[in-house]
């Protein structure tokens, strides 16, 4: 059977190590987990009640765009977290912010058309681009400004420009003159954009802006997954200018049906649930305090300021200039699971690492004490 040459795609490093912590906890070892960005906390318990409660009546396709109140109830999240009077038409709910992306990239852009987006960042966007017969165009971002790309930075001949605050890896945020300028410009230059706010709600002190308080000309992405703990469920959501609606309505139609019935209603009632959801923030506040204090006395000194998210990036430089072996070092010797920079960043990945602080604080703190040793015997 023959192969397509865009469905050639790299691997997705983090799940390799996954697999290779999979295999060694088979063998019997205890792993620490710092690969995967998955809050270890299970879904909100308001979340998991309602769906126990709808678990008798039939749930089936759904419309397209996902329950309206759903949607309704995502427009009050922009209300509360960012003052925003959203039109609950323009949201869309999607399966996962990975499904988001797909029909996004889908309804701006056409075969051979050139995305950019700032290296280090998700590896998933150059992945789907490429499969989707799209060229990534990556932008070297710069530690002084917090791995996150500048105005001038933008090509001129490219149609389309992926924005992430916080960013994965490095946890950093784009402030709200950030946001303006970088949209203005991609604005001038004719290039769509789309801002991934996956992260938002993890804050811890920086503040986050959604982009659509500067422009509505933007498609904003985000996802029930880390800030209410639903990795597993594949619900996300995706605000989107009026005028593409019906665009990604028949998209939405025809790609996936509805997203996942069971996982719109637990979504739907995890919305009141956050008081929990701000408890599993004050643990995650705790590990970033942890890993910020003990890493540099580690050896892993480093770091981009994580201002968002959970994660830890760090420039191993002085270590390693093979960031995959070091990770298998690390899971063998030490029994922690780390990302190689490889998966973010192609051109300087070899020589960084990322660390997840998503698990709970004893666990983090055990992967300190290992960590410490191995460096220690190194």
């Amino acid at each position: 059977m023959r192969n397509s040459r865009r469905g050639q795609v790299d691997p997705f490093i983090v799940m390799d190590v996954m697999e290779a912590a999979r295999r060694a906890e088979a063998a019997g070892r205890h792993i620490i987990h710092m690969e995967v960005g998955q809050p270890s906390t299970p879904a909100p318990l308001g979340a998991r009640k309602a769906l126990a409660a709808a678990l008798d009546q039939p749930l089936g396709y759904t419309v397209a765009l996902g329950l309206p109140e759903l949607r309704k109830g995502i427009a009050g999240l922009y209300r509360r977290w960012y003052g925003l009077d959203l039109d609950p038409a323009r949201i869309v709910v999607t399966p996962g912010s990975s499904g988001a992306f797909i029909l996004a990239f889908s309804a701006l852009f056409d075969a051979g058309d050139r995305v950019v987006l700032g290296e280090p960042g998700y590896p998933s966007y150059r992945q789907i681009l490429r499969a989707m017969s799209l060229e990534p165009v990556g932008i070297q971002t710069r530690i002084e400004d917090r791995y996150q790309p500048r105005p001038q930075d933008l090509p001129t001949d490219a149609q389309g420009l992926i924005l992430a605050s916080p960013g994965n890896p490095s946890g950093t945020v784009l402030r709200k003159d950030e946001l303006a300028a970088l949209t203005g410009r991609a604005t001038e230059l004719g290039m769509a954009v789309i801002s991934d706010e996956i992260y938002h709600g993890l804050d811890y002190g920086a503040g986050f802006h959604s982009a659509l308080e500067v422009t509505d000309d933007v498609f904003v992405i985000n996802s029930f997954s880390k800030y209410f703990s639903m990795t597993g469920w594949r619900v996300g959501w995706m605000v989107v200018p009026e005028g593409h609606i019906r665009t990604v309505e028949r998209l939405a139609q025809n790609m996936f049906i509805c997203p996942p019935h069971a996982s719109q209603f637990a979504a739907l009632a995890a919305l009141d649930c956050v008081e929990e959801a701000d408890a599993n923030l004050a643990v995650y506040a705790e590990n970033r305090r942890l890993m910020l204090e003990r890493l540099p006395q580690i050896g892993f000194a480093r770091i981009a300021p994580p201002e968002g998210a959970f994660y830890i990036y760090a420039d191993v430089s002085d270590l390693t200039d093979d960031s995959l072996a070091f990770a298998a070092e690390i899971l063998e010797r030490a029994g922690v699971a780390v990302t190689p920079g490889l998966d973010f960043d192609p051109r300087r990945g070899a020589q960084t690492l990322r660390f997840s602080y998503a698990g709970s604080s004893a666990d983090i703190a055990e992967g300190l004490d290992r960590l410490a040793v191995f460096m220690a015997a190194r």
